[in-house]
């Protein structure tokens, strides 16, 4: 899978810029705020259907400029195609010049893995970034995770509606049963595909990580999910109706799932140094991205966002022999541009961008 040619217009602080991107190595560098995020979050977009940086879609159109459009052409295994984001009072997607209606219509045209500074957190911070980093993996090749995964929070935000009615005396509780069962059901089917993908990731992640830290650690990860049985689940939520009662919300669900990475059987989130804090979510985006190679039959495209200053010289080194017959794009600063082979570098200055070097 290639992105080959990337056309920008009132996006962000690029008036006009087109690239042709080499099938190896691309290297975007220059100083800070210049514009290279900016190439990664365009992919992105491209990929989703939304950014990773803001939900405020007027942030994405050039400051004084009423519009916005990303072309993007790309190759895979079956054919060429395009992608055409057209963002102004709504936001249209084309693909192949024809409008989509849902964005699970866009999923899955091109697969990318991306990684920035920002990730560093996934471990960190609470379940949700894992959550985030779990949904963003199986939704781009299995389309009907997202479906269901929409409905269980539509089900969930309309029983949140109820259960403030009940906090407020407004109404009963007869209606909860009907809530609860639906929310039962679609929570179960996201634990299904959560666990699929948990365990894809257990039978690669110890080995990938032994490869980056030079067989210095062990890694392992546990799933942490109370929605594995209909019945059970049913049974829970019922037993916490009064807390939700009074809290307005609810406090048990798929919502509310997490998992643990262990390094040498230590917690890393509670006990982990900087540097296993980074080769730990090293090792899962590596992971993220043979699953879907094996998923897809081919690599997906490899989106590095200042990544690179988070490693040391012989992490960098270790991370990139790992990687074969994949599309990267990286944006980096000067210093640290010139540690790869078979790339071309990009210079970005105040939202413009030229070619230096090709090999």
């Amino acid at each position: 899978m290639l992105i080959t040619e990337l056309e920008l217009q009132n996006f962000r602080n690029y008036e006009k810029q087109k690239i042709e991107f080499n099938k190896n190595i691309n290297i975007f560098y220059g100083d800070n705020a210049q514009g290279k995020t900016n190439i990664i979050e365009a992919v992105f977009i491209s990929a989703f259907g939304k950014s990773f940086r803001t939900s405020r879609e007027k942030e994405l159109i050039k400051y004084n400029e009423q519009f916005s459009n990303i072309n993007l052409k790309y190759k895979n295994k079956d054919r060429d195609g395009s992608i055409k984001i057209q963002i102004e009072d709504k936001k249209n997607i084309y693909v192949n010049s024809v409008k989509i209606k849902k964005l699970s219509e866009l999923l899955g045209k091109i697969n990318v893995v991306l990684f920035t500074p920002d990730d560093i957190n996934i471990l960190k911070n609470g379940p949700a970034q894992r959550r985030r980093f779990l949904d963003m993996m199986i939704g781009q090749i299995r389309p009907n995770y997202v479906y269901i995964l929409n409905m269980y929070l539509k089900v969930l935000e309309q029983r949140n509606n109820y259960l403030k009615q009940l906090k407020d005396g407004i109404t009963n509780d007869q209606m909860l049963e009907i809530w609860d069962e639906k929310l039962a059901q679609y929570a179960n089917r996201i634990y299904l595909y959560r666990l699929e993908f948990i365990n894809k990731i257990k039978e690669r992640i110890n080995d990938i990580h032994k490869n980056i830290t030079e067989n210095r650690e062990e890694i392992s990860i546990e799933y942490i999910s109370d929605c594995e049985d209909i019945q059970y689940f049913i049974k829970k939520i019922k037993e916490r109706r009064k807390i939700d009662i009074i809290k307005g919300y609810t406090t048990l669900g798929i919502h509310r799932d997490d998992f643990n990475v262990y390094i040498n059987n230590n917690l890393v989130n509670i006990y982990g140094s900087q540097g296993q804090h980074r080769t730990a979510v090293l090792s899962l985006k590596m992971c993220e991205l043979e699953i879907i190679k094996e998923e897809i039959g081919e690599s997906p495209i490899l989106l590095l966002d200042d990544f690179m200053s988070e490693l040391d010289a012989k992490r960098r080194k270790n991370f990139l022999n790992n990687i074969d017959d994949t599309q990267v794009v990286i944006t980096c600063t000067d210093e640290i541009k010139e540690n790869f082979n078979k790339e071309t570098l990009f210079y970005v200055n105040s939202g413009e961008i030229k070619t230096i070097k090709n090999i």
